[in-house]
């Protein structure tokens, strides 16, 4: 059996107006300091545990309540409407291997206020994204979620 680290995390590109929300991280994080992505976290135990499971012991849409307890947390926003994008691994600077599964959502209330792992946002259309010092495969979920809107 492998002692390595492993994390199961869910990040939400939040959409609201047809542009799309991007956190800048702080330089002290683990995993890409100072560059810029979407929020979101890892999957907790409490994301399921706390609830009652149907009668076979499962639970269900724990993703989801992860990615709204994780939104919520880091940029203090409601969202709805979460829908897969793609899912991706990668191994942090401290060889802890990572899942991310990734979503879009809509934005449905709230201000935005950065928790103390983020130190900047902005609201971005796709071309502007280009802008920014995002994470390797950022840009790639925007371009993503921006065709999907752009198809209805």
């Amino acid at each position: 059996m492998s002692d390595k680290i492993f994390y199961v995390s869910t990040t939400g590109i939040v959409v609201k107006d047809g542009k799309f929300l991007i956190a800048k991280r702080s330089e002290r994080e683990k995993a890409f300091p100072g560059k810029w992505t979407v929020p979101g976290g890892k999957f907790q135990h409490g994301d399921y545990h706390q609830l009652a499971p149907n009668k076979g012991g499962l639970w269900y849409e724990p993703v989801e309540r992860a990615l709204r307890r994780e939104i919520k947390e880091e940029v203090n926003l409601d969202i709805d409407n979460i829908r897969y994008v793609t899912n991706i691994t990668f191994v942090r600077p401290d060889a802890a291997h990572c899942l991310i599964l990734s979503y879009a959502c809509d934005y449905v209330d709230g201000d935005v206020v950065l928790c103390d792992a983020l130190t900047d946002h902005a609201w971005v259309s796709l071309a502007e994204a280009k802008k920014y010092d995002l994470i390797d495969g950022i840009y790639d979920e925007l371009a993503i979620v921006d065709k999907q809107l752009n198809r209805k």
